[in-house]
């Protein structure tokens, strides 16, 4: 039997790019081998796309692939530029489509595209660079609810995101969150319990089946979950979660509701915080990360399922054209 070719996208211009050849090189390893051919196509920094350590068009790469399986996390490989690509030369590929991608990758979009679908979010506002940001930064400081965390409106692994407790911090805050994104989100601060929950669409015989929910828990109880905690080993990852029974179903049917209110496809994981108010959807991310740090294959793992399973269970997804 003919194998089937994968082409495995990784690397790409964001600020992701390390963390995306880490997920490329984890789905290269475990793609079933008796099943797939995984080839493997790097995106250099610069956008340039690579096949066997050479530069060549893209369209010459992806034509010698029956289905291409995006590794690639945050611009470019996340935002939909990558999947119009794909789209234009009608190649089957794993994840959301262009549209679902760009919205979901923008933090204020996400959030207005679940407010008819009753999920919390926290309260939020706008800020972005202009002639006036150090008078607009006192004024959102005064008027909008403190502590508050701060965060580019594009971009994903808690890049750039920091949660701000003083003026100082504030302003701070978003001068660093500025050097990734023109347009910055102010957050409402939710004290609670994160946790994330993934979703696998026609899985285990559900249309969309969610994972078991992944408490992430600061390993110092006064640190927050920015990019050094989530890949510094700075937080304990508890899987199958210590919520009761009732909270777990909630934040299953809430990552779903997200999946669907978003037009996701194939996969996604939610980020949320449960706190005395309530559970609060934070953002959701269409790529979820593949490494051996990264959340979702420790709930597929929790849940019986090894990634090489989980793996070629979405390349019959992209194949399928589900």
């Amino acid at each position: 039997m003919q194998k089937i070719r994968v082409g495995v996208l990784r690397g790409g211009p964001s600020n992701e790019y390390n963390i995306s050849l880490k997920t490329g090189s984890s789905v290269l390893k475990n793609l079933p081998e008796e099943k797939y051919e995984a080839r493997d196509i790097f995106i250099s920094k610069n956008g340039e796309w690579h096949f066997r350590g050479i530069p060549i068009a893209p369209e010459k790469i992806i034509n010698q692939m029956d289905v291409i399986f995006n590794a690639m996390h945050g611009q470019y490989g996340e935002d939909g530029s990558v999947q119009r690509i794909l789209d234009t030369f009608s190649v089957p590929y794993t994840g959301s489509a262009a549209f679902a991608s760009a919205i979901s990758m923008n933090k204020l979009l996400t959030k207005q595209g679940i407010e008819s679908y009753d999920i919390n979010t926290p309260e939020y506002t706008i800020i972005e660079k202009s002639d006036n940001l150090e008078k607009d930064i006192l004024n959102i400081f005064r008027s909008f609810c403190q502590p508050s965390v701060i965060k580019p409106i594009n971009g994903g692994s808690s890049i750039g995101v920091s949660l701000a407790k003083d003026f100082s911090s504030f302003r701070e805050g978003i001068f660093k969150a500025l050097e990734y994104s023109p347009k910055i989100l102010i957050e409402e601060y939710i004290r609670g319990r994160e946790v994330t929950c993934g979703v696998i669409e026609n899985f285990r015989g559900e249309e969309l089946y969610a994972l078991m929910p992944v408490e992430i828990i600061p390993i110092n109880k006064n640190s927050f979950f920015d990019y050094g905690a989530k890949y510094d080993g700075k937080t304990r990852e508890i899987c199958p979660s210590s919520f009761d029974r009732i909270i777990k179903d909630e934040i299953q049917l809430l990552a779903i509701k997200a999946h669907k209110a978003l037009g996701l496809r194939h996969y996604s994981r939610s980020d949320f915080i449960v706190s005395p108010r309530g559970i609060y959807f934070l953002e959701v991310n269409t790529l979820p990360g593949l490494t051996k740090e990264s959340l979702l294959p420790k709930s597929l793992a929790a849940g019986g399922t090894t990634l090489s399973e989980f793996l070629d269970h979405l390349v019959k997804l992209a194949l399928s054209n589900k």
